[in-house]
């Protein structure tokens, strides 16, 4: 017996260890009814990694057609519309956990030769595709470094050769004139410009891009130590800063809570990647390992990137904050991604059986 439940005759089981006591071998087996081959959740989702990988290049191609932008910002073709139900959706977060799956099986296959050229190449390439896409077909910069640390981060910790790091480090900083120059719109130019080169802009467009992160770094700064309550700040709650239900939530949170609250906000954030860290630590398989990996790193890139723009440490280039931002898409991410580790972690780890027994067995004690 095993939690209750009755082994039938035929019936699959899998076996999770062995007790050997003298010359009696004694398995534990936990019983299941769904086959052998299909017992772990995650397995089964990323057997499916091509089917995966064509849903997430189709839907951003459909951007091509259908998409739909913001106001004032017909670069930005990052939504679709689902027709008769009046909801948009953002391919872009789609394809981020489409990545996450797709890269760490390739990055399994090729991990007996993972620091050969060819193998780099390939999975240069692989990265290139959905970065290409997000940045040439919806303009979406900030899903792009996302997109960009993920691969890093990956490659990283598949034990990657640094000098490859230091040459892709090298084309990057070659190729910045001509990323200038070709794919960066006016506008995303401006934002640039705005933070680290305010002097380039005149006064008034200066003025029209930085309205938003300097509103901003006032709500950050009214809050104080404690912050002035709970739905009572004056910036946030009055419309004052833009877009702060999801870009610029933090400030939200810094506002209402002060320093202390942003402080808790940002302490269980680190504690919820640390947990995925753990989890991938723990794994028995290697492409569960890369997924928890690409999971933690695609949360902790966003936070990073996400508090920089709210300090004015980074231009706005549209990335929301895991857990705490409003929008459909990039939630449906975030919890998409805590599912897959959810996944792993429930059939990584170790369990014990309960109301076992074991019948009509012999063993050569006196006791038995």
């Amino acid at each position: 017996l095993y939690d209750g439940k009755e082994l039938e005759e035929g019936e699959k089981f899998t076996i999770i260890n062995e007790y050997v006591v003298d010359d009696l071998t004694i398995n534990k087996k936990v019983l299941s009814p769904v086959p052998a081959d299909l017992t772990k959740d995650y397995e089964f989702i990323i057997r499916l990694w091509p089917v995966i990988a064509a849903v997430g290049v189709v839907l951003m191609l459909m951007l091509l057609k259908w998409g739909k932008s913001p106001d004032g910002r017909d670069d930005a073709i990052s939504w679709l519309n689902i027709p008769g139900l009046n909801i948009m959706v953002q391919p872009s977060e789609i394809l981020k956990i489409a990545f996450i799956i797709t890269f760490s099986m390739h990055i399994d296959m090729l991990r007996d030769r993972i620091n050969d050229w060819k193998s780099i190449l390939f999975l240069f390439i692989h990265a290139a595709i959905p970065t290409g896409l997000v940045t040439l077909v919806s303009g979406d910069l900030g899903s792009a470094l996302v997109f960009i640390a993920i691969f890093v981060g990956m490659m990283f910790m598949s034990g990657v050769y640094l000098r490859y790091f230091a040459a892709a480090g090298a084309f990057v900083i070659a190729a910045a004139p001509i990323l200038w120059m070709y794919f960066l719109s006016e506008f995303q130019k401006n934002r640039f410009s705005a933070v680290y080169n305010p002097n380039a802009l005149d006064e008034a467009t200066y003025e029209k891009v930085i309205y938003q992160q300097k509103q901003g770094i006032q709500a950050i700064g009214s809050g104080g130590l404690t912050g002035q309550g709970l739905f009572k700040g004056l910036y946030t709650q009055n419309g004052l800063v833009p877009e702060s239900r999801n870009d610029m939530v933090f400030t939200v949170v810094c506002e209402e809570l002060g320093f202390l609250g942003a402080v808790l906000m940002l302490g269980l954030l680190a504690f919820v990647i640390v947990r995925i860290l753990i989890v991938a630590t723990n794994t028995r398989d290697n492409v569960s390992k890369l997924i928890c990996w690409g999971c933690a790193i695609m949360l902790g890139g966003q936070v990073f990137i996400n508090i920089g723009m709210c300090l004015k440490l980074l231009p706005v280039i549209g990335i929301t904050l895991p857990f705490m931002s409003a929008g459909g898409s990039s939630t449906i991410c975030v919890y998409m991604a805590i599912g897959l580790v959810l996944s792993v972690y429930r059939f990584n780890k170790d369990r014990e059986p309960i109301n076992f027994r074991l019948l009509q067995a012999h063993a050569p004690f006196s006791d038995y």
